[in-house]
């Protein structure tokens, strides 16, 4: 195969400009030292829907700016797949997902550090969240202002998610203002990455104010295929543009950002991965890394909807022509209204087992109810409705993620293995039995007429058991495919270099070891904070 032109040479080249890749490269470029090349294989994030808090559910199934994966066959789900959005486009997924603003547990950074992730427990990675966030209530012991992230509390309080708090307090979770401050159980309102009636995607927050710098370069419509190797080094990339194939040198570092699907696809690419299988796909082995792609795993969760007795939903919205003109107009003119929450206004974290350390299930409530969820998007019910989901944090399955050929710009096989374990199962059920609990309290009884999936006559384990297998999803926090660790096995080590190969290093959710007890963005950006800072001290003391 011959050698594609030449697009120059960089200090580093970061791959994927989603939720890590932006900060990656703000942070590089910052002091000016440094060159540095941002490959996006989508475009450019000027869709209006990106930007408008409540049009996340129109880039669900968009595949313009989606990468719209689908898993294999899952057993635990009676051979159900289920469907991968990830954001195609600058900001990657954080210019498509629900912009919840969750960092986890204290107790999940511990977990790091014991498992051999030395520089990564709670209070060393504490200090990085707070130099990411932008805390629209001020700083203080857990939150820090002035960084490029906006967090923001909802402009408007809603009647319905007032009850659900309130209801979740009689069914006895305390109220909780700050689930990422000193404690995490309890109910209350989501602080989301908005500001004034906007999404604040990292695209938003880093890449923006740093494109004007003239070290840093983005190539959109770039899709990385393969990392170039010299010596054991990782010495550039090669990408696909809609022109033809191109490379790019990297005199210091390349920093694969795919995400959790595209990191380990694009080191298996390149030769870095499991021997057998890169060979069964005719790709010359540099590094036999049998753990890469290994470790995948995600929340779950299942829906329960009720219909409801007064039109406070947006299923009222979806069906009215009238009421779309109105919030349209609402938010055009003063950025307020319903155009400008993301949706998911309220929720709580609780503990399945009071035993347990920390909590393991979490609470989302959805101001909608659907009647088809699929790859081509979501319809609503034609009646007023709303939903709360169960969502285990905690899951003991493992999958994989591996080739289904050595083309790189074919999807890879997605294979997660959900409740595989009698926990991951069980904790699912009592899931299912809080969410009922909450439902039936005196805050809600104005607001339900039924519960409408399952429905009443759904009452034994087994029953449960066939609710939950036939109805439960992904919740679209995949992470763990690259994971780090001190062991030999580990893909990359705690500074986030790939064993076995010099100058090339994973920044994204892919490292984690473990997932979070919560949403998986916040933890994600913090990755890439402390990544850049960790690359930056080696570049320095290199100089």
């Amino acid at each position: 195969m011959s050698q594609p032109p030449s697009d120059g040479i960089y200090d580093f080249i970061v791959t994927g400009a989603g939720s890590a890749g932006c900060v990656m490269a703000a942070r590089l470029s910052e002091n000016g030292k440094y060159s540095v090349l941002l490959l996006e294989a989508g475009g450019e994030d000027r869709a209006f829907w990106i930007h408008a808090p409540m049009g996340y559910p129109f880039l669900f199934a968009n595949p313009k700016i989606n990468w719209m994966f689908d898993s294999e066959p899952i057993s635990g789900l009676n051979g159900r797949t289920t469907y991968m959005p990830r954001g195609k486009v600058l900001g990657g997924t954080s210019s498509i997902n629900g912009m919840v603003y969750i960092r986890g547990h204290a107790e999940d950074y511990h977990h790091w550090r014991q498992m051999g992730c030395e520089g990564w427990g709670y209070d060393d990675v504490l200090p990085y969240f707070k130099k990411a966030e932008d805390q629209g209530r001020g700083a203080d012991e857990f939150h820090g202002t002035g960084g490029p992230l906006k967090v923001s509390d909802h402009q408007e309080t809603y009647a319905l998610s007032d009850a659900i708090i309130a209801a979740g307090q009689q069914a006895g979770y305390p109220a909780n203002r700050d689930f990422n401050g000193a404690t995490q159980d309890g109910m209350g309102y989501y602080q989301t990455t908005t500001y004034r009636g906007k999404r604040w995607s990292t695209a938003r927050a880093y890449l923006k104010p740093a494109r004007r710098r003239p070290n840093l370069r983005t190539i959109t419509k770039a899709h990385a295929t393969r990392i170039l190797m010299t010596d054991g080094r990782a010495s550039g990339v090669e990408y696909q543009t809609p022109t033809g194939r191109r490379m790019a040198t990297a005199r210091r570092e390349v920093v694969v950002s795919s995400g959790v699907f595209g990191s380990a696809q694009l080191l298996m690419l390149s030769g870095i991965g499991p021997a057998d299988h890169l060979r069964d796909h005719g790709i010359d082995v540099e590094q036999d890394r049998a753990q890469v792609g290994a470790n995948l795993h995600d929340h779950f969760y299942v829906q329960l909807m009720f219909r409801a007795s007064q039109p406070v939903t947006m299923n009222d919205l979806a069906a009215s022509k009238v009421k779309q003109a109105i919030q349209g107009l609402h938010y055009v003119l003063r950025r307020r209204g319903l155009l400008s929450t993301n949706g998911i206004n309220a929720g709580g974290f609780v503990r399945t087992d009071p035993r347990m350390a920390r909590p393991d299930m979490q609470i989302n409530m959805n101001p909608w109810s659907v009647a088809e969820r699929t790859r081509d998007g979501m319809r609503a019910h034609d009646f007023s409705g709303f939903t709360m989901s169960p969502v285990h944090l905690l899951p003991e399955s493992r999958g994989t993620l591996t080739l289904k050929s050595s083309d790189p710009l074919a999807a890879p096989s997605i294979n997660f293995n959900f409740l595989d374990t009698d926990y991951d199962m069980q904790a699912m059920i009592e899931g299912v039995r809080i969410v009922r609990q909450i439902s039936q309290q005196p805050a809600l009884a104005p607001f339900i007429t039924e519960e409408i999936q399952p429905g009443g006559a759904t009452q034994s384990d087994d029953e449960m058991r066939d609710f939950i297998r036939n109805f439960g999803y992904a919740n679209m926090h995949p992470v763990g495919t690259c994971r780090m660790g001190a062991d030999e096995s580990a893909v990359v080590d705690p500074h986030l270099r790939v064993n076995g190969v010099r100058g090339l290093r994973v920044v994204d959710a892919s490292i984690m070891p473990s997932i979070i007890a919560g949403n998986t963005n916040a933890p994600t950006i913090m990755i890439a904070e402390k990544a850049s800072d960790m690359i930056l001290k080696a570049a320095s003391s290199q100089a």
